[in-house]
């Protein structure tokens, strides 16, 4: 199973993939990456056995394109995100908004 990125067309195995997910904002369910590769930044949801690209807007999360990824599975807890697949599990943690 390799994940694409859209900006290089570069394709990374799981464990490359999802650790360069660096911020979730639980509010949205998205999750920021940025590519090894080319430093593209992409917004994903993790959904069920797919990862959701998209982009903020209104208010919530628009998922325009997805990629399968048989397996996948999510646990949103209070200040992360908890991503497994097979035996392995991946943490994202959400940054704490300051208020202005």
């Amino acid at each position: 199973m390799l994940i694409p990125c859209y900006a290089c067309e570069s394709r990374f195995r799981p464990d490359e993939f999802f650790g360069a997910c660096h911020d979730y904002h639980r509010g949205l369910d998205q999750v920021a990456w940025t590519c090894p590769r080319c430093g593209n930044r992409d917004d994903l949801r993790v959904l069920p056995g797919a990862l959701g690209f998209g982009y903020p807007r209104r208010g919530r999360f628009d998922v325009h394109d997805r990629v399968r990824v048989p397996g996948l599975r999510r646990h949103r807890q209070e200040l992360r995100l908890d991503i497994s697949l097979d035996e392995k599990v991946w943490r994202v943690p959400s940054r704490v908004r300051q208020a202005v």
